[in-house]
Formats: C-alpha cells, sequence, structure tokens
C-alpha cells in the first residue's frame, strides 16, 4: 500500500566553480543542493545539480541526485533522489524519483515519486508519495 508524507522544506543551492577544462568547455551550471525536509519527512539531504538555461526567456533544465538522511514518519535511514525537470517558456515539468535499490536501514526497499512545490510567496513544500517492500 502506497503512502503519502507533506511538509515544507527549506533548499540551499550553491553555484560551484567548474573543476576540469571539460566542464568550463560544457558551459553548464553545477550547484551544490543542502536541503531541510520538515512534517512527515524530517530529514536532511546533500546532493548536486547540473542546469542549463537557453536564449529563450524561460526554458531551462536541471538533471541532480540528493541523498535524503532522516526519519520518514517513524522510519530512519537515507535514500537518494533522481531529479530531471525542464522549463519551456515558463512551464514547468519535473520528475523526482527514488533512485531504486538505494534505501537504507528502516528505508531499505523505499520506492516513490516527490512533488516539489514553490508557492507565489517563496515557500516550498513537498508531496511524497512512496512505498517501502518489506526484505524478501
Amino acid at each position: 500500500m502506497s503512502h503519502r508524507a507533506t511538509g515544507p522544506f527549506e533548499v540551499k543551492v550553491v553555484p560551484q566553480k567548474p573543476d576540469t577544462q571539460i566542464a568550463r568547455a560544457a558551459n553548464l551550471g553545477r550547484l551544490t543542493i543542502d536541503k531541510r525536509f520538515h512534517g512527515e519527512l524530517e530529514a536532511i539531504s546533500k546532493g548536486e545539480m547540473l542546469a542549463t538555461h537557453t536564449e529563450v526567456q524561460g526554458s531551462a533544465a536541471y538533471v541532480a541526485l540528493e541523498r535524503v538522511t532522516g526519519t520518514l514518519k517513524g522510519r530512519t535511514g537515507s535514500f537518494v533522489l533522481q531529479h530531471s525537470a525542464t522549463m519551456i517558456r515558463g512551464k514547468p515539468a519535473a520528475s523526482v524519483t527514488v533512485v531504486p535499490d538505494s534505501g537504507t536501514g528502516e528505508l531499505k526497499g523505499i520506492s516513490g515519486k516527490m512533488n516539489l512545490t514553490i508557492a507565489p510567496d517563496g515557500a516550498h513544500s513537498y508531496e511524497f508519495d512512496y512505498l517501502v517492500e518489506p526484505e524478501e
């Protein structure tokens, strides 16, 4: 049976300098992610993002991986989220999913998808639909 966890989160995204000639030539933004989840998921996450903008206003894309560590409705452990997102002239489309078999501790066997929302006032929130399969 699938479960849903919801709550607010804060995120700090910090641009990083390209560290190789290849990274400079790619001309992509690389950023670190430092996030704090609250509510039914009390956790921190650390990750990295690659992003790009186009010459067309409002069109961009990013990919990211972040390791989430904490407690999800009483279960302690960690898992990795994979992000893939595009914005087409201001219209966003994103997919944030749990990397298969990335769960540890009491979150071993977790799968799911997370929806991230930014309100007009800038407040961030999440809805996380997930399932934790028992060990075989």
